[in-house]
């Protein structure tokens, strides 16, 4: 399934589904679903039966509908660093032995076609296409066989990142680097497991403007989802809508020569093959 949230024209939101001809209003044709994308995967078990069945009966809205983000309650956003082998290579860094994970702010959080908004204070904001990983039960201490069964499904995600603060600040501030407002585009739809044949051999794309920059495949990842979870889950729990944006290919701006960084009216896409399109313009802070 193909889960998404989106705002009707009267502004309320639903959950629905998204199939090749539309959108399915599950929200609508049972209102006592739950209206939070975080609470339906936390209670996925007994609100899926419903859900299939509804699926097969219900047409599409005729609203036009605007796509929100998935997560509508972020907790904990989580990324991994240097996770693609390609990538490692071009940026002249060791293969690591151990996932680097860093986390963003909820507040970095935003859903498809809203702007990503550049900060007044960089001028080096760089533009990384990620698979994303959303967890679907409460996990800690698990094994990666464990970690296979709490996988909700997987979405798209943009890491956008301040180079300047991550890099040249003192202590190199990753964390305030990969915070700021609208830094974690993640949309339009979180896939579920039964939808994806193959998460270890999916292409990763991003173009800006049209350009492909970014053009590899989740074969060059260094630690798989399930690996992630394990490692992590010993240090915290991990609880459903949690999500870890599972690192980015190379292409990224800050390699290039000369570095191509976001700039205002860019249109960034990133698309991962079986799970769609995430569309973002980029525009100078007010």
């Amino acid at each position: 399934m193909r889960l998404v949230r989106f705002s009707r024209p009267d502004n309320s939101t639903g959950i629905g589904l998204q199939v090749p001809y539309g959108i399915q209003d599950l929200s609508l044709a049972d209102p006592s679903l739950p209206q939070s994308m975080v609470e339906l995967i936390d209670r996925w078990k007994t609100v899926q039966p419903r859900i299939l069945s509804l699926s097969k009966k219900l047409g599409v809205t005729d609203q036009e509908v605007g796509i929100l983000c998935p997560i509508d309650k972020p907790r904990k956003i989580l990324c991994i660093g240097l996770n693609y082998r390609d990538h490692a290579i071009e940026t002249k860094a060791p293969i690591p032995d151990e996932p680097i994970v860093f986390c963003k702010m909820p507040s970095a959080m935003i859903g498809p076609d809203e702007p990503i908004v550049l900060p007044k204070v960089s001028n080096s904001v760089d533009y990384e296409a990620e698979l994303v990983v959303v967890i679907g039960k409460t996990m800690k201490d698990v094994s990666p066989e464990q970690a296979a069964d709490g996988i909700f499904g997987y979405s798209i995600g943009h890491d956008v990142s301040a180079r300047d603060w991550q890099k040249d600040k003192p202590g190199k501030q990753w964390f305030l680097g990969k915070s700021f407002d609208t830094f974690a585009p993640l949309g339009p739809a979180i896939v579920t497991t039964d939808e994806v044949s193959d998460v270890s051999n999916l292409r990763v794309q991003c173009r800006i403007n049209g350009e492909t920059l970014q053009d590899s495949t989740t074969k060059e990842l260094i630690f798989s989802p399930v690996t992630l979870i394990s490692y992590i889950s010993q240090v915290m729990t991990l609880e459903p809508g949690d999500v870890i944006y599972t690192g980015t290919p190379p292409g990224v701006g800050v390699a290039r020569t000369p570095p191509r960084f976001l700039v205002d009216g860019d249109l960034v896409e990133i698309e991962i093959e079986s799970l769609g399109i995430l569309t973002n313009p980029v525009r100078a802070a007010s």
